[in-house]
C-alpha cells in the first residue's frame, strides 16, 4: 500500500514536471518563432529590445506591470508577451506532429494559471495547415485520451482490489484497510487539485476529454464512496445514520466539485448520491429523512446545473428524485403521504426557484427562455404521483385524492409562476384527464363495446370526494388556463394557445366524466344548466383574449381553442337538455350560430365549428338513423321525426352556407354546402325508404332497399364534390369524386344486379304499384347515375362519364325489365316462377322500344356511348327473337314477335340513312 502511494505521487509529480518543461519549451519556441519573422521581414534586430518588443501591442496596464519573477525564471510580462491573445485556443496534434495548428476546446472548465504551449506553426496562408488539422492523429488519441480516461478507471478499481487483497491476504485489519483506503481517495482529490491549480493543461487536439484534474477527482470520490459503504455495509464500523450523511456529503461535494472539473464528474457525483439510499438500510426507514436528503441534493444539483446551464444533470436529479418517490409509493407498507406531498412540492420548488429562478447568474430572463425541456421530468413524475394517489384503490379509497389534487393544483401554479415550464401544465391536465375518464362506469359507455361484464368497476373511485375535486380542478384550470391565455396572447401565441387548450379540455373532460358517472344519461338539467354556464364562460373567455391580442380581435390558437370549448359545451348542453330527437334538430339548427357570428368577428374558427356541427349531427344519425329511435319513430309517411331531423339540418347548413359565403368564406362554406346537399340527399332517401318498409327502418342485415340509399348517398357525395371542385379546385375533391362515382358503379353492379337483386333473392318488392323497391333501387339510381354522367362530361375524364352514362342505361333496363316481371308476377319475381308466353312477348317489345329510346336520345344528345348501348340492346332482343320466343311463342305471339323485330329494325335502317343523307347534303 505503502509503494503504491508513492507510485501514485511520482506519477502526479512527473505530471507536472512535464507540464512546467513544456511551458518552457514553448516560450523558447514563441521567441525564436518572433526572431524569424523579423529577419524575413527584414527588420533591424537591434531596434527594439525584444521584451520591449514583445511588448508591442499590449495593453498598458501589462506595459505598466512590474515584472514579477516566476518559478521557472520568467517574469509576467515575458509570459504575457510571448503568449498571443488567443494563445488558450490554440492546440496541436502533439509533438510528433509539428506544424499542424487547430484550434483547442477547454480542458475542463478550470482556468490555468499560464497559457497553453504552442509549437511552431506553419506560415501564414499555409494551405497545408487547415487540412493537417482535419487529420486523425491516432497516436495522440491513444496517449492523451484514452490513456488518462483508463489510468483514471484503473485507479478507481486498483484501490478497491487493493482492499479486497488485504482483506482476503489478512495483512492489515478492517480499520486499517478501510483508513489506506480513505487516504488514497483523499490523495487522489488532492492531487487532482495541487494539478489544477498548478496550471496544468495538456496542449493537444482532443484533450479537453482527458482532463486530468477531473479524472482523478472523479477516481477519488468513486473510491470513497466504496469506503464509506464498506464501513457501514460491510464492517459495521458506522451506523446508518452516519453512513447516510458520509455518502451524501461526498456525493454533493463531488456535484460541488464538478463547478472547477466539468460535467462528467457532476455525473458521477449525481450518480452516488442517488445510489446512496439504496446502499444504506435500516430496519426502520424514515422516509422523512430520504426525502430531506434527495431535496437538498436536489437543490444543490439544480444550483450548480443553473450556474453551468447543464440541463441534462438537473433533469437527471429530477428523474432521480421521481424515481426514488414512485418506489417508496410502491414497495412501503404505510405510505407517508405528508412526506410524498412534500418531496413534490419541493420538487416543484427548485424548479421553479432554483433551476428556473437564478437568473441572475446566468443574465437570462424567463420570458427569452420559451421552452425549458428538463420540465418535462418533474412533470411527468409529480403527474404519475398525483395519478397514483386518485387511482390506486389503496390510496382513493382512504380519501387519498385530496393530496393528489393538490399535486396537481401546485403543477398549474408552478407553471404559471414560470412560463417556461410549460410541460407541467400539460402533465397536469393529462393526469386529470385520466382521472376523471377513469372514474366512468364501463356500462355507461357500452359494457359490450369494451368487452367486459355489466359489473365491471371503474378504474377510479367515484364518491362525493372525486365529485368535488373534478369540480375544483376544472375552475382551476379555466381561471389559469385563460388568465395566462390573455397574459401570453401579444407575445407568445403559440404558448397562449397551451393554455387555453387546457382551460378547455380539462373542465369539458370533467363536466362529461361527472355527468356519465353521476347523473342521467338520458336527461338531466342539473348537468345541462353547468354546461351552458361553462359555453357562456368560454365564449366570454375568448373575446377577453382576442382583445389582448396583437392586432386585437385577429382570432389566433387561443382564441380558437376557447371558441372551440364553447362549441363543444354547447353541444353537451343540447345531449344533457333534451331528448334524442329534439338534441339532433336542435344541433343542427345550431350550426347557424357560428355562421351568423362572422358578421361580427371574421375569425376563421367560427366557420369551422359550424362544421363541426353538421358532423356532430352526421355522427348522431349515423348511430340512430331514425332520429328518435326505432320504437318512437311513427308509421305515417313523411308526416314522422325523419322529415324535421334530417330536414332541418339540410336548410340549416345551407343557411350557414350562405352566410359564410359573404363573410369568412373559405373551406368551412364548402364543407356546409356539402352537408346541406347531403342531408338533403339523405331526407329524401330516408323517407322513400320509411314509406317502402311501412313505417319500420330495418337494422338487420342489409337489403336492396338499404344498399339503394348508400348507393343514392354516393352518388350524391360524388356529384356535390364535383360542384365544390368547379368552386374551389383540389386534387383532393377532384379524385375524391371521381373515387366516389367508382364505388357507386361497384355498388351497383355487385348489389343490385347480383347478391341483391330479387331475381335471385325473392325478397318482397312492396305491395305499392309504383313507389315500391324496383322504384328505390332501379330508376332513382338510373336518374342519379345519369345526371350524374351529364353533369360531369366537360368536367371529368371522358371514361368517367362514359361508365356512369353505362350504369344508368343498364339500370334503366332493370327497372322496365323488373317491372314488367312484376306486373305478371306480383310482388315476388324469383326466376324460379316461371315464364308466360305473353311475359316473354313483353320483354322483346320492352327490349326494343327501350333501345329505339337509347337511339334518340345518344343521337339527340350526340352520346356514342347511349349509341352503342342501344345497338347491344337491339342486338340482345335479336337474339332473343330468334333463339327464344321462336320455340317458346306459339301462335299470334310468335308472328307479333317477328313482325314488331322486322319494324324496328327497318325503321332503324331507314333512320340511319336519312341521318346520313342529311349529312352528306351538308357536307
Amino acid at each position: 500500500m505503502f509503494f503504491s502511494l508513492i507510485a501514485i505521487a511520482a506519477v502526479i509529480a512527473l505530471f507536472v514536471i512535464v507540464s512546467r518543461q513544456q511551458n518552457r519549451i514553448a516560450l523558447v519556441e514563441r521567441e525564436l518563432a518572433v526572431l524569424r519573422g523579423l529577419v524575413q521581414s527584414g527588420a533591424s534586430l537591434s531596434a527594439p529590445k525584444p521584451a520591449d518588443a514583445a511588448q508591442e501591442g499590449l495593453p498598458e496596464e501589462a506595459k505598466a506591470a512590474p515584472a514579477a519573477p516566476l518559478a521557472d525564471g520568467a517574469t509576467v510580462a515575458e509570459e504575457i508577451a510571448a503568449t498571443p491573445e488567443n494563445a488558450e485556443s490554440e492546440a496541436v496534434a502533439g509533438p510528433w506532429t509539428k506544424g499542424r495548428t487547430v484550434p483547442a476546446q477547454s480542458a475542463g472548465t478550470a482556468e490555468p494559471a499560464h497559457a497553453a504551449s504552442v509549437v511552431e506553426t506553419p506560415a501564414a496562408g499555409s494551405p497545408a495547415a487547415p487540412k493537417a488539422a482535419r487529420q486523425t492523429d491516432v497516436e495522440t488519441a491513444l496517449g492523451t485520451r484514452w490513456a488518462v480516461w483508463v489510468g483514471g478507471i484503473a485507479l478507481a478499481l486498483g484501490g478497491l482490489f487493493l482492499i479486497r487483497y488485504t482483506i482476503e491476504a489478512g495483512i492489515f485489519g478492517p480499520g486499517v484497510r478501510l483508513a489506506m483506503a480513505g487516504i488514497l481517495g483523499l490523495v487522489l482529490i488532492a492531487g487532482a487539485e495541487f494539478i489544477r491549480r498548478t496550471g496544468f493543461r495538456v496542449p493537444v487536439q482532443g484533450a479537453a476529454g482527458a482532463y486530468i484534474p477531473a479524472i482523478l477527482t472523479g477516481a477519488g470520490a468513486f473510491i470513497l464512496f466504496g469506503t464509506v459503504y464498506a464501513a457501514h455495509g460491510i464492517y459495521g464500523f458506522i451506523g446508518p445514520a452516519t453512513a447516510f450523511a458520509l455518502l451524501g456529503v461526498i456525493g454533493v461535494a463531488t456535484i460541488g466539485a464538478s463547478l472547477l472539473h466539468g460535467l462528467a464528474l457532476a455525473g458521477i457525483g449525481l450518480v452516488g448520491a442517488m445510489v446512496t439510499p439504496a446502499l444504506v438500510a435500516s430496519e426502520a426507514p424514515n422516509p422523512w429523512a430520504l426525502f430531506v436528503y434527495l431535496a437538498i441534493v436536489l437543490a444543490a444539483t439544480a444550483a450548480i446545473a443553473r450556474i453551468r446551464d447543464w440541463k441534462a444533470l438537473v433533469a437527471a436529479a429530477f428523474a432521480g428524485t421521481g424515481i426514488w418517490t414512485i418506489l417508496y409509493m410502491v414497495d412501503a407498507p404505510e405510505v407517508n403521504l405528508a412526506a410524498v406531498l412534500f418531496i413534490s412540492l419541493a420538487t416543484l420548488a427548485v424548479l421553479a426557484f432554483v433551476w428556473l429562478g437564478l437568473f441572475l447568474v446566468t443574465g437570462r430572463d424567463d420570458t427569452v427562455r420559451g421552452f425549458d425541456w428538463p420540465s418535462i421530468v418533474p412533470g411527468f413524475f409529480i403527474a404519475l404521483s398525483a395519478l397514483a394517489l386518485s387511482v390506486d384503490p389503496a390510496f382513493a379509497s382512504a380519501g387519498d385524492a385530496l393530496h393528489g389534487a393538490i399535486l396537481l393544483a401546485a403543477l398549474v401554479a408552478a407553471a404559471l409562476y414560470r412560463p417556461p415550464a410549460l410541460p407541467l401544465v400539460f402533465a397536469a391536465g393529462i393526469a386529470t384527464v385520466l382521472i376523471y375518464l377513469g372514474i366512468i362506469p364501463p356500462a355507461t359507455i357500452g359494457a359490450d363495446a369494451l368487452d367486459v361484464g355489466l359489473d365491471a368497476q371503474p378504474l377510479a373511485s367515484s364518491d362525493a370526494l372525486t365529485f368535488r375535486i373534478g369540480v375544483a380542478l376544472g375552475m382551476i384550470f379555466l381561471a389559469a388556463g385563460f388568465w395566462a391565455a390573455r397574459r401570453f396572447a401579444a407575445a407568445a401565441p403559440l404558448r397562449a394557445a397551451c393554455w387555453a387548450a387546457w382551460g378547455v379540455i380539462a373542465p369539458l373532460v370533467v363536466l362529461l366524466a361527472l355527468w356519465l358517472t353521476f347523473g342521467d344519461i338520458d336527461r338531466d338539467l342539473g348537468y345541462a344548466l353547468p354546461a351552458l354556464l361553462l359555453a357562456l364562460a368560454f365564449a366570454a373567455g375568448s373575446e377577453w383574449i382576442a382583445r389582448a391580442e396583437e392586432p386585437p380581435l385577429a382570432g389566433g390558437p387561443a382564441v380558437s381553442f376557447a371558441l372551440g370549448g364553447a362549441g363543444v359545451a354547447g353541444l353537451l348542453m343540447l345531449h344533457m337538455a333534451f331528448g334524442s330527437g329534439w338534441t339532433t334538430l336542435l344541433l343542427g339548427a345550431a350550426a347557424v350560430v357560428p355562421a351568423l357570428a362572422t358578421r361580427w368577428r371574421t375569425y376563421p374558427v367560427l366557420g369551422w365549428i359550424a362544421v363541426g356541427a353538421a358532423i356532430a349531427v352526421l355522427g348522431r344519425v349515423a348511430f340512430d338513423p331514425t332520429i328518435v329511435g326505432a320504437a318512437s319513430l311513427a308509421r305515417t309517411p313523411i308526416l314522422n321525426w325523419l322529415l324535421p331531423g334530417y330536414g332541418v339540418p339540410a336548410l340549416a347548413f345551407g343557411f350557414a352556407a350562405w352566410q359564410l359565403a359573404r363573410t369568412t368564406n373559405g373551406r368551412p362554406r364548402l364543407a356546409m354546402e356539402a352537408a346541406s346537399a347531403l342531408f338533403a340527399l339523405l331526407a329524401i332517401a330516408m323517407l322513400v325508404r320509411h314509406a317502402m318498409h311501412g313505417g319500420v327502418i330495418d337494422t338487420g342485415t342489409v337489403t336492396l332497399a338499404e344498399q339503394a340509399i348508400y348507393t343514392l348517398i354516393a352518388l350524391g357525395a360524388g356529384a356535390i364534390l364535383v360542384a365544390i371542385d368547379m368552386r374551389s379546385p383540389s386534387s383532393v375533391l377532384r379524385y375524391g369524386s371521381m373515387a366516389a362515382g367508382v364505388v357507386s358503379a361497384g355498388l351497383i353492379a355487385v348489389q343490385h344486379f347480383v347478391v341483391l337483386n330479387p331475381l335471385l333473392t325473392d325478397e318482397s318488392t312492396g305491395t305499392v304499384p309504383v313507389f315500391n323497391l324496383l322504384f328505390l333501387a332501379y330508376l332513382l339510381p338510373a336518374v342519379a347515375a345519369g345526371a350524374l354522367a351529364l353533369y360531369v362530361r366537360d368536367k371529368r375524364p371522358r371514361w368517367y362519364a362514359a361508365m356512369l352514362a353505362l350504369i344508368a342505361a343498364l339500370l334503366a333496363f332493370a327497372y322496365a325489365t323488373l317491372s314488367v316481371r312484376r306486373l305478371f308476377k306480383g310482388e315476388f319475381i324469383a326466376l324460379w316462377s316461371g315464364l308466360g308466353q305473353l311475359e316473354t312477348y313483353t320483354y322483346s317489345a320492352l327490349w326494343l322500344v327501350i333501345g329505339v329510346a337509347l337511339l334518340t336520345a345518344g343521337v339527340w344528345l350526340k352520346s356514342q356511348v347511349l349509341r352503342i348501348a342501344s345497338a347491344a340492346l337491339i342486338a340482345v332482343a335479336v337474339l332473343k327473337v330468334f333463339l327464344f320466343d321462336m320455340s317458346e311463342l306459339e301462335g299470334v305471339l310468335r308472328a307479333l314477335s317477328f313482325i314488331g323485330l322486322g319494324a324496328v329494325l327497318i325503321g332503324i335502317g331507314l333512320f340511319y340513312q336519312r341521318l346520313l343523307t342529311r349529312a352528306a347534303r351538308e357536307a
